[in-house]
């Protein structure tokens, strides 16, 4: 691909999904995720050129999962194999139709990232960094990837986000919040679920208060998911707005990296964090119409109908 706009680094899973419960059915279709995968996807069907950063492991489903992410058109360069299997996550639908998902992925090829996959090289022309507190959580030395990663993209005066989308059965709290804190400094903007990062990792019940409680620690934008209040709280600039869900949710399972993906092309393509948040919210809306995270995605001619651009 050569130049890249965006880049990011996380775990390339198997995803297999059913539309009936996971303990009675007998077929599930095939296809592959990840949250900062999905994210990736997201910014790169709507226009902007994606580097991936991670391991796939060299069982049955490589050559799916690599032949999924050139369909995607996202930058490979730094895509390795390791010997390892790949991990993966059954999502299912229970009696009322709400999502059950199961994910495998102790041991898994994205936890053997390490410093060794990042190269500062591939950071010095690009725009914007993305990371998750997932891709932290997979072991130490992906978490060590991650630190280096922010390292490199801050040297370079890349844009700089993160969203710690915390997961017990990942890491407790306290992890997750110390591994927050080996990054911070570096972030630009900060997305955050208010029930799942807010209220767990620091807290906090007030929307104002945790927007402050980042600019102080020099987060410049915060953008805070709200199912409460059906929106997204946007913290720019010494002022909080705030932008309505585009649409009802009928199955939120990857909507929220959808929103991230497309609300960091949006500041890749110079839009403000307002506009971005607006933007994404329609993206986000669309793919939370259909089932599969990544396969719900929509393309830019479809959210244009929507935007206006």
């Amino acid at each position: 691909m050569g130049h890249v706009d965006i880049i990011t680094i996380g775990e390339c899973l198997l995803e297999l999904s059913t539309n009936e419960t996971l303990s009675e059915t007998d077929n599930f279709v095939k296809y592959f995720g990840g949250d900062a995968l999905c994210s990736s996807v997201c910014a790169s069907r709507l226009g902007s050129n994606v580097g991936f950063i991670t391991k796939i492991g060299n069982d049955f489903f490589e050559k799916f999962l690599y032949k999924k992410l050139k369909d995607e058109k996202l930058d490979t360069l730094y895509v390795k194999t390791v010997n390892a299997a790949n991990g993966v996550y059954f999502v299912g639908k229970d009696a009322n139709y709400k999502n059950e998902v199961q994910f495998y992925r102790k041991k898994s090829a994205a936890s053997y990232l390490s410093i060794d996959d990042v190269n500062e090289d591939y950071f010095k022309d690009a725009s914007v960094f993305y990371a998750t507190g997932t891709t932290q959580a997979l072991s130490v030395n992906a978490r060590e990837a991650v630190s280096e990663s922010f390292l490199y993209a801050k040297k370079n005066s890349l844009i700089c986000a993160y969203d710690p989308n915390f997961n017990r059965n990942l890491w407790s709290e306290a992890e997750a919040k110390e591994a927050f804190d080996e990054i911070i400094n570096d972030v630009d903007i900060l997305f955050l679920n208010i029930d799942k990062d807010v209220k767990t990792i620091y807290r906090i019940e007030s929307v104002d208060s945790i927007i402050k409680y980042f600019w102080d620690q020099g987060v410049k934008s915060i953008v805070i998911k709200s199912l409460i209040d059906s929106g997204y709280y946007i913290g720019y600039n010494n002022e909080i707005l705030f932008v309505k869900f585009f649409a009802a949710t009928k199955d939120a399972f990857g909507a929220g990296d959808a929103f991230n993906g497309a609300f960091l092309h949006a500041v890749n393509k110079g839009f403000g964090y307002y506009e971005a948040a607006k933007f994404a919210s329609i993206v986000a809306g669309l793919q939370a119409q259909k089932s599969g995270a990544i396969k719900s995605i929509p393309l830019k001619e479809e959210v244009c109908k929507y935007y206006g651009c």
